[in-house]
């Protein structure tokens, strides 16, 4: 007989104003703890420093993380010209200094060239993987990597503001893997200024934005975390759906291929079967069966 697991089968997601100075795994405890949930994690890792949005996935739909985190996501920051640091933000110590500043036509010009599909070579403080390590934990130790340069799409990236000759603001919406501080970085150094990232904030992600985020305030309060959470089946905007047989979601949920009824699904398409409106499984549509890749417990069956 399993081990059954400690606190409340609570299933969804819970969409976060991450306050800065948390990291992305203390607000997932926190939100964990305020419902007693048994299993959480979240979509996408942000600075302590960072602001914006965290969705957090709580029981079943954690099983729907990898879609959101594969999903574009949109960033509005500050860069402030003049030096480089460690970081590649504001927490690192300074590398090097210049006096140049760009103008607006400068920077306009110079961002066309990370738009589109990049190279990005992320930063030396990351959480990408040397040799079994993160970057972060050897950069801490003062060794220097060569880290290689990753595929990246940036669908767009635009300047919204120049508060001053030392700093500019601007939006950037790109895929998974995307570093705001390895753009800020490589811009500063495509103008011969230099830059980092003074502030940062996660606009929105995949299906999730901030106009239904829980405020920073508010991220222990269990009352206002129910009310906010949403279905798992919010994470799967992007997937079609496709409509079972009861007994097409009885096989799926025992890991069978289920019947499907109807859907916009094309063949090999992967989609979310659902019955009555709840999502049963994830799975790759094939000629009216739905064959499952990962399989949703009924309601109140977690556990």
């Amino acid at each position: 007989m399993s081990r059954r697991r400690k606190g409340q089968p609570v299933s969804g997601w819970v969409v976060i104003d991450k306050p800065a100075g948390m990291t992305s795994t203390d607000v997932v405890n926190t939100v964990r703890r305020a419902l007693d949930a048994q299993k959480a994690g979240h979509a996408g890792t942000l600075d302590p420093a960072a602001t914006g949005l965290l969705a957090v996935a709580l029981g079943e739909a954690t099983k729907t993380v990898p879609f959101v985190t594969d999903a574009d996501k949109c960033y509005e920051f500050t860069i402030r010209f003049g030096a480089s640091t460690t970081t590649d933000d504001a927490e690192g110590e300074i590398l090097a200094t210049s006096a140049l500043r760009p103008d607006d036509v400068a920077i306009e010009a110079a961002l066309g060239a990370f738009r589109g599909d990049i190279e990005q070579v992320p930063p030396q403080f990351s959480a990408v993987r040397v040799e079994g390590a993160r970057a972060y934990d050897l950069a801490r130790e003062g060794v220097g990597m060569d880290l290689a340069a990753r595929p990246l799409h940036v669908a767009e990236l635009v300047l919204l503001a120049r508060p001053d000759p030392d700093t500019a603001r601007l939006r950037m919406v790109c895929g998974k893997g995307g570093y705001v501080r390895a753009i800020a970085r490589d811009l500063g150094a495509a103008l011969g200024c230099l830059g980092h990232v003074t502030a940062l904030r996660r606009v929105w992600a995949g299906p999730f934005d901030l106009g239904r985020a829980v405020a920073p305030e508010a991220i222990a309060d269990a009352e206002v975390l129910g009310a906010a959470l949403l279905p798992l089946e919010a994470a799967l905007a992007g997937l079609p759906e496709a409509r079972c047989t009861p007994g097409g979601a009885v096989r799926l949920r025992n890991g069978n291929p289920g019947e499907v009824l109807a859907t916009d699904a094309r063949f090999g398409d992967v989609a979310w079967g659902s019955f009555e409106g709840r999502a049963v499984a994830i799975g790759r549509y094939m000629g009216g069966l739905l064959h499952p890749d990962r399989v949703f417990a009924a309601a109140g069956a977690e556990g």
